[in-house]
């Protein structure tokens, strides 16, 4: 199913997000601060993650989407990105049984031909395992950046329309690497930043945004409630005006 773009037709604006976007950022900073090594960060964010899966499925959530790791991650210090590399294993071996057992669907979107083949694999078996589970999608980004995937998708519509000179969204958006889903309703970024980080910049077009000086290991689903609750006091226009949205829930 291709889901229409919000500058194309206006979507439907649920009480509750359908799909809710994250940057989990702050787990460096929150061992910093405790004296710890950055790992111990990163293995803390983990256990958050579990817990905003958990609250997600028990919100009626559909579609969950978090931002691992970045094209312009590979950046930072060789022995932090391999230990990366072999928690996102770790997780992998512990998570996705406890996933399909729960009807929890997971999709693994960016650029994997960087990571070790063994990743590659365990990635495709675990979206193998969990393709046909509908409770909640949940979209792992790694190795993965906005303007990478406005490009290839970009190179594949192309590919797809051989002499053609004009394009449309309409001929776009099935190549974008998450043409399965809706676009982000809520975008939330944990740790303190106001930025999107080249995350989802064709997606995010109109999603509300939410920004916490909580750090990533220390967003609960207390936070995340805050953070709906947010969404839930925004007016979305979509270019309209207030008026007009105001006669449609009337």
């Amino acid at each position: 199913m291709i889901f229409k773009s919000s500058t194309a037709a206006v979507p439907d604006t649920p009480r509750v997000p359908r799909h809710i976007a994250i940057i989990m950022d702050g787990n460096g900073r929150w061992a910093t601060k405790r004296l710890l090594p950055r790992v111990a960060g990163h293995v803390k964010g983990v256990e958050a993650v579990r817990g905003v899966v958990e609250a997600c499925v028990e919100r009626g959530v559909e579609y969950l989407t978090l931002f691992a790791f970045s094209s312009e991650n590979w950046r930072r210090p060789q022995e932090e990105v391999s230990l990366l590399m072999r928690l996102f294993v770790t997780a992998l071996e512990r998570e996705v049984s406890k996933m399909h057992a729960n009807n929890i669907r997971l999709k693994v979107v960016g650029d994997l031909s960087r990571f070790d083949p063994k990743l590659q694999e365990m990635i495709a078996n675990a979206e193998r395992r969990t393709a046909g589970n509908s409770r909640l999608t949940v979209t792992v980004c790694a190795n993965y950046g906005g303007r990478w995937d406005i490009m290839q998708a970009t190179g594949k519509m192309v590919q797809a329309n051989p002499g053609a000179t004009e394009f449309t969204e309409e001929m776009l958006a099935p190549h974008l690497a998450m043409a399965y889903a809706p676009e982000p309703d809520l975008f939330i970024r944990t740790g303190g930043e106001e930025r999107i980080s080249n995350f989802l910049l064709w997606q995010l077009a109109y999603a509300e945004l939410y920004f916490t000086d909580t750090f990533w290991p220390d967003f609960t689903p207390e936070a995340l409630d805050e953070a709906i609750g947010s969404y839930q006091q925004r007016e979305r226009r979509f270019g309209q005006t207030g008026a007009q949205v105001a006669n449609k829930t009337n």
